[in-house]
């Protein structure tokens, strides 16, 4: 049976499967309110298109050529240029870059103008590591490009390039957005000029673990662990290339950044996934006053969406019957601690909007900044109860730092590591990995099916080497996502998230 694959839709990228990762190359030179933080303020003073959000769903098959006839002008060509520093270097071996292994290495992608002035949405795997980064706009103007932020923990990137009068897009409402609604993708997939598709929305709220991936250069900047994966999920076909390029409703209006695809082939295999709009806004907003992200965090864990289903049943919980998200922790010192939550309730609703899972949870908290003000209802003992938390800054709350904050997070993996022998590295001509040497009854890794004899190589983008890096890894990522990389016994890469909380 051939396992799906997760493709960042990148010039250059990374394929993340459900199975197994492999990487490629980028291809040479030849081939503090209670209200959500918007762009309103980001494009008041930029003589952008109105946008006020829509509020109603796409309706008709005839509206594509309007929705193509808005976005398209407001749609770029991103091409990067790398430095031979920048060559992907693969840990299990591989390296890719120029031809001779030197010089430069070129990729593209795909960005939206959001403002007249020339500030343009776009992935973080498009230009991150990039040495030079140009634009080039539908009527061929070719522009340099500045990087002004970016985020890998939503994958997305903000750039400016000097240039007014515009045709920015307008931006919708991608809380509006529903299952079975018409839309239109908008990019340059293989280089190709403008290219316009056509699908259906098919979910929302969608995690397919491609945040925390390794990155460009094999062995990146520490992503932190805060990924938010809360992905439109559609089928309209896109291909590597679309990557930073616009999904927008049959009005036109930008719903979502395309961002990656789930195929077997590397090509579009039928779903293909958007980073939303809603989210976008409060993300582009930092990046363009602060130049970084500034984020809000509750400071509770919960299931990753992997093992959640198995997590409740283990606590004698049908996960149909919770309706929300379920807390596993509350960390010290936090904003959820000050709120009075406890483990074991079930979180239904953030400022009255209901919830239905941890991605669509992990979305609505990354829309505000520390000081923001959340009303949460929430469940305790079967009981409905209101509780209002101020939200903090990361670094604000407690970490790990104990052998027993240790010891409980192991406890919960339910796995013990060991060197890797160097006769398997050679063998498997690896450069990095700490081997599974048990697995505990009752713990995430039975859970899901990872077995001894596995070999972990990443651990939230960095590689681990030793026991020790391993113990590093998990005590760094107390308030957030742990992401591993692994390769199983029989030879398979596969990735998997434990979330750790919010």
């Amino acid at each position: 049976m051939r396992t799906a694959t997760i493709l960042l839709l990148f010039g250059g990228f990374c394929l993340v499967q459900l199975g197994g990762v492999s990487c490629t190359s980028k291809q040479s030179p030849d081939g503090r309110n209670t209200t959500e933080h918007t762009s309103a303020a980001f494009l008041a003073d930029d003589n952008s298109a109105d946008n006020t959000p829509s509020s109603t769903a796409s309706t008709g098959v005839g509206d594509f050529v309007r929705a193509a006839k808005a976005a398209t002008p407001a749609v770029v060509h991103i091409k990067t240029t790398y430095g031979a520093s920048a060559d992907y270097d693969d840990p299990y071996g591989q390296s890719y870059g120029s031809p001779s292994g030197g010089g430069t290495a070129m990729a593209s992608g795909s960005g939206v103008l959001i403002t007249a002035n020339g500030y343009i949405a776009t992935n973080n795997h498009v230009v991150e590591n990039a040495s030079k980064i140009d634009v080039v706009l539908p009527d061929n103007r070719q522009f340099s490009a500045e990087l002004i932020g970016r985020d890998p923990n939503t994958d997305l990137a903000l750039i400016k390039i000097k240039a007014d009068h515009l045709p920015s897009i307008k931006l919708g409402n991608s809380d509006s957005v529903q299952v079975g609604e018409w839309v239109v993708a908008v990019g340059y997939p293989f280089s190709l000029n403008t290219t316009v598709t056509a699908g259906i929305v098919s979910a929302k709220a969608r995690s397919i673990g491609i945040i925390n991936r390794p990155s460009s250069n094999g062995y990146a900047e520490p992503r932190g662990n805060l990924g938010v994966e809360s992905f439109i999920q559609t089928d309209a076909a896109i291909n590597p290339g679309n990557s930073g390029g616009a999904l927008v409703n049959t009005n036109g209006e930008l719903i979502g950044i395309n961002s990656a695809i789930a195929s077997q082939t590397g090509s579009y295999a039928g779903y293909s996934f958007a980073i939303p709009v809603n989210l976008a806004k409060k993300i582009l907003g930092d990046l363009r006053e602060f130049g970084s992200v500034k984020r809000g965090l509750l400071g509770v864990s919960y299931p990753s969406p992997t093992a959640e289903a198995q997590y409740l049943q283990q606590q004698g919980l049908q996960p149909g019957a919770v309706r929300g998200v379920y807390i596993t922790g509350v960390l010290d010192n936090s904003a959820a601690a000050a709120a009075g939550l406890q483990a074991g309730d079930i979180i239904q609703s953030i400022d009255g909007l209901s919830l239905n899972s941890s991605a669509e949870f992990s979305e609505r908290i990354a829309r505000h900044r520390p000081g923001d003000v959340v009303k949460l209802t929430y469940l305790r003992n079967k009981n409905t109860r209101s509780t209002s938390a101020t939200l903090k800054g990361e670094g604000t709350t407690a970490t790990a730092k104990s052998n027993a904050d240790l010891d409980k997070i192991y406890n919960r993996l339910g796995a013990s590591f060991s060197p890797l022998p160097s006769s398997l590295k050679q063998r498997l001509n690896l450069r990095a990995g700490v081997l599974v040497s048990a697995v505990r009854q009752g713990g995430f890794f039975e859970h899901i099916g990872i077995p001894s004899g596995t070999i972990i190589a990443f651990i939230n983008g960095k590689s681990v080497d030793t026991p020790q890096a391993i113990d590093q890894a998990l005590l760094s990522a107390q308030n957030g996502t742990i992401q591993m990389l692994a390769i199983a016994p029989d030879g398979s890469r596969v990735v998997f998230n434990f979330s750790l909380g919010a």
